[in-house]
């Protein structure tokens, strides 16, 4: 089980460069753990390329759906008060937006100690680094 930034399951859905890597990884992984505010990431970046042309809308639609049908199987880590405690802190200790120190947040709850045996799967340079501090073994290894 490995914990899944938005920016990696958008290329399990969306052909991407790093599709063939994601899928990879998706195929070993029995279970995808991931923030509760997971899917509405990934229902905003569905919405964005809508707007910017890069997506139609029966395009979007399906997309959706396809988020949806794996949503059912995700192990979600829950809004609480620890996850918005721990992404306060990660917020002072990393370069990290809102939403980023979430995810990583809720990567910290799920893994428990020590996090170096768990992997964070993530795209995004800046929560990639950040999640490598701390102590998570960053998935896919090729994209740093």
């Amino acid at each position: 089980m490995k914990f899944w930034d938005s920016s990696a399951l958008l290329p399990l859905l969306l052909e991407e460069a790093h599709s063939e890597f994601v899928r990879s990884i998706a195929g070993e992984d029995g279970q995808i753990v991931v923030w509760w505010g997971t899917p509405l990431e990934c229902r905003s970046a569905f919405t964005r390329l809508k707007r910017e042309g890069i997506l139609a809308s029966p395009d979007e639609e399906e997309l959706i759906e396809l988020l949806e049908e794996l949503s059912s199987a995700f192990v979600e880590i829950l809004a609480c008060e620890n996850v918005r405690k721990t992404a306060a802190r990660l917020l002072m200790t990393h370069p990290l937006r809102a939403a980023d120190a979430l995810q990583l947040a809720a990567a910290l709850i799920w893994s428990g100690t020590p996090v170096e045996k768990n992997e964070f799967v993530c795209l995004d340079t800046r929560l990639r680094e950040a999640a490598r501090n701390e102590g998570f073994a960053v998935l896919p290894k090729t994209t740093d």
